[in-house]
């Protein structure tokens, strides 16, 4: 029962009419997706299941998700996959909100924007690497010392340091 037009938006209306104990389960597949302002989401998959609880209506979300990030060693961007995990709780009225602050809308259509965005960013690694090995860039001519390697000559030791060479080749 999800709106086909903005995949993100959950009618739950009619889960909030049953007893305490109900739930139902809504399949999220979305090729592509734009999470305002900045993040684009590819391959959103997975299943948000809602349960009608006394206080409110219970949010619990098991999905994936790739987004494109850029390597912090070789600045190629390449696809990440993501898996998101959250539980919230839209309550019924103020006594019931927790932390978060989420109130059941009259309209009985949650949006699930707002929180897959930020349950999103907090799953991207904050050093985030192509792949485990990556050899990241040379120093002298920036080239991607993955895809081919650089012949450059030592740097010149300052004479200063001359002495302390010596150590490192004994």
């Amino acid at each position: 029962m999800s709106d086909p037009h903005s995949p993100l938006r959950l009618n739950v209306g009619f889960v909030v009419a049953q007893s305490a104990g109900f739930n139902r389960d809504f399949t999220l597949d979305v090729p592509q997706i734009n999470l305002p302002p900045d993040l684009h989401v590819n391959s959103l998959n997975g299943t948000t299941r809602v349960t009608r609880t006394p206080q409110g209506i219970l949010l619990q979300a098991d999905l994936q998700a790739t987004v494109d990030l850029d390597c912090v060693r070789c600045l190629t961007t390449f696809p990440q996959t993501l898996k998101i995990n959250f539980t919230e709780l839209y309550a019924f009225s103020k006594r019931y909100v927790t932390d978060s602050g989420l109130l059941m809308p009259e309209t009985g259509i949650i949006d699930l924007t707002p929180l897959l965005r930020e349950y999103t960013l907090l799953e991207i690694p904050i050093s985030p690497l192509c792949r485990p090995d990556c050899k990241g860039l040379c120093p002298i001519c920036g080239n991607n010392l993955n895809e081919s390697t650089c012949n450059h000559e030592d740097d010149p030791i300052d004479p200063r340091l001359a002495a302390l060479k010596s150590l490192l080749d004994k």
